[in-house]
């Protein structure tokens, strides 16, 4: 019998202790949730084991118009994931932590709902590495395509525990592109270049199933440092 999925979604008020500018958002992020899970071995492990982290982050909300999110503020940041256990921890010990850029407040945690999704949509990068860089210099759409829904089975069957499943099914009807030029993004000190998509999901069960699954663990490629979150429309 398949592991049943359930996305996790965690929103954490915090209280910034420096101003932090768009571009260092998601890496300060990063962080602050990387040394939350230094704190316990058991998550220390779950961090340095090589292996897709099974969650995901937003930027902090609300936006900031001139692109830089103040000192003594507080801001929303928005975290999923389909590991019971991981959110937990999360909800317990984020509103307890601080790093040199921000300080945990208040974290509450809810399941997201299960119902029939038309489609869902990126709110941050979706990032893909190649050899050359940047995917459009050396792929095609549908080698691009084919890496997004490759990636997301592998997450899947990591999660549900490596069982056989039929990846003969359509995942979405049309993929559009809501960037019209790559969006940079830093990352370990260097700029990587990903897009924001739109993914109209069929309504085949195990389409469903995958669609549900990403909305808690991101799109592509990095998203334990906030790249692919995305969000969701029903029917």
């Amino acid at each position: 019998m398949q592991k049943q999925i359930t996305v996790f979604e965690i929103r954490l008020k915090v209280f910034l202790l420096k101003d932090i500018p768009l571009s260092k958002m998601l890496t300060a992020e990063a962080y602050f949730i990387d040394s939350v899970l230094t704190k316990d071995q058991e998550w220390l492990t779950y961090h340095e084991t090589n292996q897709y982290k099974l969650y995901c982050l937003n930027g902090l909300f609300p936006l900031e118009r001139d692109g830089i999110y103040k000192k003594e503020q507080i801001y929303t940041i928005t975290i999923r994931t389909v590991e019971a256990e991981l959110a937990r921890y999360f909800a317990k010990e984020l509103s307890n932590h601080s790093s040199n850029q921000m300080k945990g407040l208040i974290a509450e945690r809810r399941i997201v709902p299960r119902k029939m999704i038309s489609e869902i949509y990126t709110l941050t990068p979706v990032i893909q590495k190649w050899e050359q860089g940047y995917w459009k210099v050396q792929a095609s759409v549908e080698e691009y395509e084919r890496r997004i829904f490759e990636n997301a089975i592998k997450k899947y069957k990591q999660f549900i525990g490596n069982e056989e499943i039929d990846e003969e099914f359509q995942l979405y009807t049309g993929i559009t592109f809501l960037n019209r030029k790559p969006v940079p993004v830093e990352y370990k000190g260097i700029r990587l270049l990903g897009d924001k998509l739109n993914l109209k999901i069929t309504d085949d069960k195990q389409a469903q199933e995958l669609a549900y699954f990403l909305t808690g663990v991101g799109i592509g490629e990095i998203n334990s440092r906030g790249m692919g979150f995305c969000n969701y429309r029903w029917l």
